[in-house]
Parts: structure tokens; C-alpha cells; sequence
């Protein structure tokens, strides 16, 4: 059996950062790619060193199920093992390291005896949880709550045209199975914030998500000669993108501070040659915010942009809600429990909001739901330079261990 030791941790994370990992000091494990799938079978052979019955379901995620009671619900420990582009190390596979490591500790002191399950422990790895190959984000953990159907998310490509279900074909992630019926959950990250560091806090206990609205722009031109099409008669696309790319960054500017994130990603164009006036430019444009009427606010002006830049640039732009969510809390009873946990190990903490959407995101509105953070420091994220500190990622295991041991306890369910 794999030891439970905090050094044991640290040297698995170790391990597992060189899966993916590239020169920068970072890794890149988009969803179903090649670092991906190496990661996902490592990881399939540390759950199965403990003692861990691993398989996945149909839309990928990756579970290690260990079982105490016959028969009885799960209750599900996860994040997130897939990458952003030249990402860091720590966003998502923190969580999930600390999962399978936390359920293993719970398992040795169940066979013991000095615990007493009521329920079993499911560590998830939840398939595509960044979007950055696959759209939308959270795309695992949607289809697991019905908020995604399986049919939509199989069908979703990334820029090379590859489905999610072609990208299934060529992994061969087996075997595959029926997901587990999990009735309370937890996950631990790390911040991807400066708030705990600032504060000298070592624990964040979630009490809510930022609101947010995300959407596709496509923005429709004319192609043409970049030297002979006069100026009067151009309909060029990126003109017409770029006005709206930056104005939405001014846009925050409109808002008092801290009230609005505004941002512009993935961009694509066509033809994308040179001499050529651009036909076609689509990209995301990401809203989020801690007050609806603040969300509503900005999407109206946004609305305005658009027409603006069309009106200047003679093109006409498609705008398409891709995702969404409202500001909405974590079950006060999860806080709580995770207020007593470190209240009673005595590790500083704070309550926190979490800006970023998380897995736990959608498992909040369907179960019983705890969610912690552990400080980044200087809060770089979705960054080769992401870093937390060993000693914070070995106090988040500890505490998100005596959580666990709440939970499979029979903590926040009744009956």
C-alpha cells in the first residue's frame, strides 16, 4: 500500500509534474491530449497502489473508488487533471493528488478501526474541466450533474475539428462504467487569487462563486485584397473584432474596483493569410462579477460595443451565450463543517469568494458541497510561474482529510 506520509505526497506531485511538463516549468495537459492521457494512467496507477478500483464513465471523468460499506452512495472527493495551455502545475491537480491522498488516509484508519464509514469514498478527476480544448469548461462535471446532455458535449470539437467522442476513441480510457451515485462532496485548490497570501491566511473556506457570463463573438466581414480593396469600400472583420476587444477591456473602468472582470480570449480569424482582409474573426468574451445587476449592466453595454464597432467597421457580429452562472453561495452547512475542522487542527483561515468556476461549481447545486482553497503565490495562475508553497499544500491535505473523514461519517446528510 502507498504510504500516507506528507513526504509521499510531495514526492508524488513531484512525479506527476513531469507528466506534461514543459520547459518553461509548467505543464500542458489539455483535455484527451497526449499529456493528458499520460497523466490520467499515472494517476490510474497511484489510486490502484492504494487500494483503489479505478474506471471512468462515458464522458471521461476518472474515478477511484474505495469502498467501506457494500451497496452504499459514494461520497466524491475531486478536481481537475486537464491544463490551459502552457499552464502551472497546481491548478486542478492539486486538488485531485490531495483527493486520492486524503481518501487513502481515510482508508488505513477505516481498516483500523478508528473510523467509521457510513458511506464510500469516489476520488474524481473530472474530464475537461479548463475548456481550452473543448467547450464549454466544467464540461466532466455538467454532464455528471444533467446540467450538459452527453450527446452536446460529445459533439463539441476543438480548433482541429476532433470531437470529444474521437478524442474518447483514441485515449481508450477504460473500463468504462456507469458513474457512482455520490451524495456529499468536497474539493480542494488552490486560490489562482492573492487573498489568502495577503492576508497570511493558510485556508480558504468558499462561501460563493463570482457570477458569470461568458459568450462567442463572430464578427462577419468581407474578404479581400489588403492593398488594392479602398479604404471606403472595406468590411474587414478584425477591424471590427478589435474595437470590441478593446473597449470590453475598458469597459471594467465603468464599474468601481474589484466589481468587474472583463476579458477576451481565443481568438481565431479567415482566412488568416497575409495580404488578405480578414472575413471571419470569432473569440470569447468573459464576464464575471460578484453582483447580478453588475453582470446585467455589462452585458447590455457590451451589446452597445458591438453595435458600435459595427456600425464603424461595416460588419455585422453574432453574440452567443456560451455558459453561465449567477453569484451563488456554498451550503452554509459545508462552510461550517470546514470552520470546525480548522478551527479544531489550528490553521489560519478566512471566509473567500472563488472568482474562477470550479467542478464544485455544479456539484454545490445538486449535493451537499465543501469547498477550500490553499494560497498562490503572488496569485499567478493559468501561468508556468503558478506556485503554492509545500508546506500550505501539505496543511490543505491535512485539513481537506479531517473533511473527509466528516463526510464519509455521514456529515451534512440526514438519516
Amino acid at each position: 500500500m502507498r504510504a500516507t506520509t506528507d513526504e509521499q505526497y510531495l514526492a508524488d506531485f513531484r512525479e506527476m509534474s513531469a507528466n506534461g511538463a514543459t520547459a518553461g516549468g509548467g505543464v500542458e495537459r489539455q483535455a484527451a491530449s497526449e499529456g493528458d492521457r499520460v497523466n490520467r494512467v499515472w494517476f490510474a496507477q497511484v489510486l490502484e497502489s492504494m487500494g483503489a478500483r479505478v474506471h471512468y464513465d462515458e464522458i471521461g471523468n476518472q474515478y477511484g473508488l474505495f469502498e467501506f460499506v457494500p451497496d452504499a452512495p459514494f461520497v466524491g472527493l475531486g478536481s481537475h487533471l486537464d491544463s490551459q495551455p502552457l499552464a502551472g502545475r497546481y491548478d486542478g491537480a492539486y486538488g485531485v493528488l490531495a483527493a486520492a491522498h486524503a481518501a487513502n488516509r481515510v482508508a488505513r484508519l477505516a481498516e483500523e478501526g478508528k473510523i467509521s464509514p457510513r458511506y464510500n469514498l469516489a476520488v474524481i478527476n473530472w474530464f475537461n474541466e479548463e475548456g481550452s480544448r473543448f467547450s464549454p469548461s466544467m464540461m466532466g462535471s455538467s454532464v455528471f450533474t444533467g446540467v450538459m446532455p452527453l450527446e452536446k458535449a460529445l459533439e463539441s470539437t476543438d480548433l482541429a475539428g476532433t470531437t470529444v467522442a474521437e478524442a474518447f476513441e483514441e485515449a481508450k480510457w477504460t473500463p468504462v462504467e456507469q458513474a457512482p451515485k455520490v451524495v456529499s462532496y468536497g474539493e480542494i485548490h488552490v486560490e489562482q487569487g492573492k487573498g489568502l497570501e495577503a492576508a497570511g491566511n493558510t485556508i480558504g473556506l468558499v462561501t460563493a462563486t463570482w457570477g458569470a457570463k461568458k459568450f462567442q463573438a463572430v464578427v462577419h466581414g468581407e474578404q479581400g485584397h489588403t492593398g488594392s480593396t479602398m479604404m471606403a469600400d472595406r468590411r474587414d472583420a478584425l477591424f471590427g473584432a478589435s474595437l470590441i476587444i478593446a473597449e470590453v477591456q475598458r469597459l471594467t473602468r465603468e464599474f468601481p474596483e474589484f466589481e468587474l472582470q472583463a476579458s477576451v480570449s481565443q481568438l481565431t480569424l479567415e482566412p488568416n493569410s497575409p495580404v488578405t482582409i480578414a472575413r471571419e474573426v470569432r473569440f470569447n468574451i468573459d464576464l464575471r462579477s460578484p453582483n447580478s445587476e453588475t453582470l446585467e449592466t455589462a452585458q447590455k453595454r457590451v451589446r452597445e460595443i458591438i453595435s458600435a464597432a459595427e456600425e464603424e467597421s461595416c460588419t455585422r457580429v453574432e453574440l452567443n451565450v456560451t455558459h453561465e452562472w449567477a453569484l451563488n453561495p456554498y451550503p452554509e452547512a459545508g462552510v461550517e463543517l470546514a470552520r470546525e475542522v480548522v478551527e479544531e487542527l489550528g490553521y489560519s483561515h478566512q471566509e473567500i469568494f472563488t472568482v474562477a468556476g470550479h467542478d464544485s461549481t455544479n456539484m454545490k447545486e445538486h449535493v451537499p458541497t465543501v469547498m477550500l482553497f490553499i494560497p498562490s503565490v503572488d496569485g499567478v495562475s493559468h501561468n508556468e510561474a503558478e506556485y503554492t508553497k509545500d508546506e500550505d499544500c501539505v496543511a490543505g491535505l491535512d485539513v481537506f482529510t479531517h473533511v473527509a473523514i466528516r463526510l464519509v461519517e455521514g456529515a451534512l446528510l440526514k438519516g
